[in-house]
């Protein structure tokens, strides 16, 4: 299993390359996001990178060439508990009374946003797959 792993994350290193710099650009335009919404933000601007390259890629490599309902329950798992640490520890935070929470109310803030995020696994492998063949095929 630790050989498949490491095999699922040996790639070409402009892969790699084209993974942060979209994951990055997709995490500071979400977090831009939630702020003007007032949704949710993360405390610290740098934990766009920590969650969305360091956490997110290495999740992405992994489940690429899976199906995307696939990807999309494992990534489920996989933002569940990055939601639930992040608002436990307080590295992000829920506006209060935000939208989200006058619709779904406030016990289902977070379980809405696993839900909402665990899309970025199937839709960032799509799209990292077409960027990366047009750029480099």
């Amino acid at each position: 299993m630790l050989h498949d792993i490491k095999q699922q994350l040996a790639v070409d290193k402009k892969l790699i390359a084209v993974y942060c710099v979209l994951y990055f650009g997709w995490g500071l335009a979400m977090n831009w996001l939630g702020i003007q919404l007032q949704l949710a933000k993360f405390t610290y601007w740098w934990q766009v990178f920590t969650c969305y390259i360091l956490y997110m890629v290495p999740i992405s490599l992994l489940l690429r060439g899976l199906r995307w309902h696939a990807q999309y329950a494992y990534g489920l798992i996989a933002m569940g508990l990055l939601e639930l640490a992040g608002y436990a520890l307080k590295t992000s935070y829920a506006y209060p009374n935000n939208v989200l929470d006058q619709i779904l109310q406030e016990r289902n803030f977070s379980l809405a946003m696993a839900l909402f995020f665990a899309f970025y696994f199937p839709l960032g492998n799509w799209a990292v797959g077409k960027i990366y063949h047009k750029l480099f095929s």
